[in-house]
């Protein structure tokens, strides 16, 4: 669900890092402590590696010590700002099938954009990479699921100006929704640009919101181990 997957979408990101969402039941986690084991990974901070913490919304960090997968860290998450249940994220998924004929799950597009919404400078441009990628493997052959989605979630002003003088009846529709759409009707870059940054800074907020109370229960933890 992280930069991995942005690589697999075609908006490449280097990253040695791996991001797994997770449902968090009990079966699963010992099969997710098993080839934890498997790759003699350890947890690397707070907090401890419990579904609990997972389940409040935590992330488990570790690192990698086998020699196949040496210093490779591997972050592993359940519940996540704004995005749907396990449940619902497994259902949506994207399935790829890489060299090898290796199979691997990733978060569809649309779940992996919203999971990027954060107040982390680095992933704003992503989820523009993102959509722009999306956009032009697919604008041959738009349908209305993905008009909505470029409507909804486009951040590249002209692409939005241009989707919106081609699907002009959907764009009305959504307006309502999204508020620089009014202004891409119009062909005006600099509302749309306007509204652009009042929509980052907006969700860079509420990230800071969400995670606010999670960070203090990570900093009384950190407390806690020293006083160990």
């Amino acid at each position: 669900m992280g930069g991995q997957a942005c690589v697999l979408y075609g908006a490449a990101e280097f990253s040695r890092d791996v991001d797994f969402a997770i449902l968090a039941d009990a079966d699963n986690l010992r099969r997710l402590r098993s080839a934890l084991r498997e790759l003699q990974a350890e947890v690397i901070a707070v907090p401890a590696f419990t579904a609990r913490h997972l389940c409040r919304g935590h992330a488990i960090h570790f690192r990698c010590f086998h020699p196949d997968a040496e210093g490779i860290r591997i972050d592993v998450m359940s519940r996540m700002r704004g995005v749907a249940a396990f449940e619902k994220l497994w259902k949506q998924r994207t399935t790829l099938i890489l060299p090898g004929n290796t199979t691997v799950h990733v978060l569809s597009l649309p779940d992996l954009v919203v999971a990027k919404k954060t107040q982390r400078d680095k992933d704003w441009p992503m989820i523009r990479r993102l959509v722009e990628a999306h956009y032009f493997e697919h604008r041959r052959d738009p349908n209305r699921a993905r008009v909505a989605f470029w409507l909804t979630e486009l951040r590249t002003p002209e692409l939005i100006v241009e989707v919106a003088r081609q699907h002009e009846r959907a764009c009305r529709r959504l307006a309502s929704s999204r508020r620089l759409l009014s202004f891409a009707l119009s062909a005006d870059l600099e509302g749309v640009n306007r509204e652009l940054a009042n929509e980052e800074a907006a969700e860079r907020d509420e990230d800071r919101r969400y995670w606010s109370p999670l960070r203090k229960e990570l900093e009384t933890l950190r407390h806690s181990n020293r006083g160990k």
